[in-house]
């Protein structure tokens, strides 16, 4: 009897010690972000604040009222980003920074968590939406990958908007790479570009997905983190979606997105916990930047090491949750 009674108690602890908390995280369908870096309330004027936040809560609203309609996780991702790149405000699409050539290259990527597919352009310079090249990549092609002018005709034989290079000039971003050009050093504190949003729909269908114009001044076809699958972006059905934005090089050498999902799906961390550590590792390594992420559940995360991120998510009936500094 004794003997039965304690090893009752050690199958107790085992299954106690093999349960996995639920996170004190709040529960969404889908999360944004708009970039992080050093993001200040004192490099952001109230105006331009109220522009940030109006932007982010709309594609929020947009994005959810896919999975509301019985819509695909991707198809919220992909309409969320494309919002996202609308808008000069962010470093995607029309407010893309420029290269030491004066150019706009843009890189995207899309996953889906469901299938383990994915897309991934980089180089992009005429396509209206850079995540539309991915999405079309993912559906039509039996590549992964394309770039340069091979990724830009396979989107003009898929019938994408091509809009003329001009489209993407904003003068801020032209004004901040002939300051760059002038100091003879890359940027060290900028606000570190990219859009992403990752979303679960009613299906259990995770999806992640990211679009960036890359870092100011940047040489010789320089690609960064977000097209790169693992690295920027990330979604596993059961595990999590991941998009990253940051310093690209660190995210692409320590494979951020995919090093959170292991985390869980192998070491049954929580998504919380994952995240943070491997934010919080990057730091120490040197690279700047944050991510957002949903687990199976829906529990957000938005770890940044950085003064900032513009940041949000929203649940199935409630109103958007945005966030820029770290102390929101």
């Amino acid at each position: 009897m004794i003997l039965r009674s304690l090893s009752l108690f050690f199958l107790f602890l085992i299954a106690l010690s093999c349960t996995n908390p639920i996170p004190e995280t709040p529960k969404a369908v889908l999360v944004i972000h708009g970039g992080a870096g050093w993001i200040s309330k004192e490099s952001v004027s109230d105006s331009m604040e109220q522009a940030y936040i109006k932007t982010l809560g709309e594609a929020l609203i947009k994005g959810r009222a896919v999975i509301k309609d019985g819509g695909s996780s991707l198809d919220a991702v992909q309409l969320t980003i494309e919002h996202l790149e609308d808008s000069p405000l962010f470093n995607a699409g029309k407010g893309s920074v420029f290269t030491y050539n004066e150019t706009n290259e843009m890189d995207s990527a899309i996953m889906d968590g469901a299938t383990g597919g994915a897309g991934a352009a980089s180089g992009i310079t005429t396509i209206k939406n850079p995540i539309q090249v991915a999405r079309a990549v993912l559906d039509h092609s039996v590549h992964v990958f394309l770039s340069g002018p091979g990724a830009e005709e396979f989107a003009i034989e898929q019938g994408l908007k091509q809009v003329d290079p001009s489209y993407f000039f904003t003068q801020k971003n032209y004004d901040r790479l002939k300051e760059v050009k002038v100091s003879t050093t890359m940027p060290s504190q900028e606000k570190l570009g990219t859009v992403g949003a990752v979303a679960l729909d009613a299906n259990g269908n995770l999806a992640a997905g990211t679009s960036t114009g890359g870092m100011t001044n940047k040489r010789y076809g320089r690609i960064g983190d977000v097209p790169v699958i693992g690295a920027g972006t990330y979604a596993e059905n059961g595990v999590c979606g991941i998009s990253a934005t940051g310093h690209g090089e660190f995210f692409i050498r320590n494979v951020v997105a995919h090093d959170i999902a292991a985390r869980i799906k192998y070491a049954d961390h929580t998504i919380d916990k994952a995240a943070t550590e491997v934010i919080t590792e990057l730091k120490e390594k040197g690279g700047a930047g944050g991510v957002i992420g949903l687990d199976s559940q829906g529990y957000v995360v938005m770890p940044f090491n950085t003064p900032g991120m513009f940041r949000g998510y929203i649940s199935l009936d409630g109103s958007p949750v945005v966030a820029i500094y770290a102390e929101d």
